[in-house]
């Protein structure tokens, strides 16, 4: 292995340290919106991938409903609260697309973006 690879290398490990938990959650709503976004360009010719797009988003929106639920969660408690709204609103909604009603996936990803805005810090524009 060359120094540069060698370097390169130890530097990915170091990054991939130095990470902070809202760097991955903001990650992690990124990629998934992502893949929302993409599939719901899509859906009408791909409904499976749509469908498996909504169901990661879900998932995702699931844990999050679970962790601030938790009485020992740390954040304040309307943050808490407006946290678990969006996520019975996320369910809900996922519902209504999967099932045909006339809705749109859009309001999904902006509530998506919304919260990687307030997890950036980015106040102004949530």
């Amino acid at each position: 292995m060359n120094s540069l690879a060698t370097a390169g290398d130890a530097y990915g490990r170091a990054q991939t340290a130095a990470r902070t938990p809202r760097g991955i959650e903001y990650e992690v709503l990124a990629r998934v919106t992502r893949r929302l976004k993409a599939a719901a360009a899509r859906r009408t010719e791909d409904f499976p991938g749509f469908a498996h797009a909504l169901g990661e988003n879900l998932k995702l929106w699931t844990v999050l409903g679970l962790d601030v639920a938790d009485k020992d969660n740390g954040l304040p408690a309307p943050l808490r609260a407006q946290i678990f709204y969006l996520f019975e609103f996320t369910d809900q909604h996922s519902r209504k697309l999967l099932s045909g009603e006339d809705a749109s996936p859009d309001i999904l990803v902006e509530i998506n973006t919304s919260v990687m805005r307030g997890l950036r810090g980015d106040r102004g524009n949530a």
